[in-house]
């Protein structure tokens, strides 16, 4: 099973970010929308300088560095998180997926490309998405199972 392998999972939310990114990039200026599903979900090609959902703007070389830190801990305790169950390395490894996704654009062009814009949500990304979804997970498993 995938689960099993938190790499694969890591990697297949890398590819999915930046191949989603690319289509994005090539397809729309920035500032530029597209209404997909009425008035409840857009594509909309922003370059944020900030951190998931546009927090922490102009904040580039710090975010970076965090990027980094987090991606080089989660390398650190590997064994260890690999040892603490499926919850976790999931969690973990979108963790690191998105923010490999995210540290790619910094460093290549200074921002992130965000682009799913549900108008109500700051706009973000695929790996905003498995951060959140990984931090959730790690949160979940951490405060509500038994020790």
């Amino acid at each position: 099973m995938v689960f099993r392998k938190p790499l694969v999972v890591a990697f297949a939310v890398l590819f999915l970010d930046q191949l989603t990114k690319l289509v994005i990039r090539s397809g729309l200026s920035e500032g530029e929308s597209i209404p997909l599903i009425g008035n409840i979900l857009h594509i909309s090609l922003v370059h944020n300088t900030g951190a998931a959902f546009g927090l922490f703007r102009h904040q580039t070389l710090i975010l970076t560095g965090i990027s980094i830190l987090t991606f080089a801990a989660i390398l650190f305790f590997y064994r260890r998180i690999a040892a603490s169950g499926r919850i976790l390395r999931v969690g973990f490894a979108l963790i690191a997926g998105g923010s490999l996704g995210n540290l790619i654009d910094r460093l290549r062009f200074g921002y992130v490309v965000d682009f799913l814009d549900f108008r109500v949500w700051p706009v973000f990304n695929i790996a905003d998405s498995a951060i959140t979804v990984g931090a959730i997970l790690v949160l979940w498993k951490t405060l509500f199972t038994k020790r």
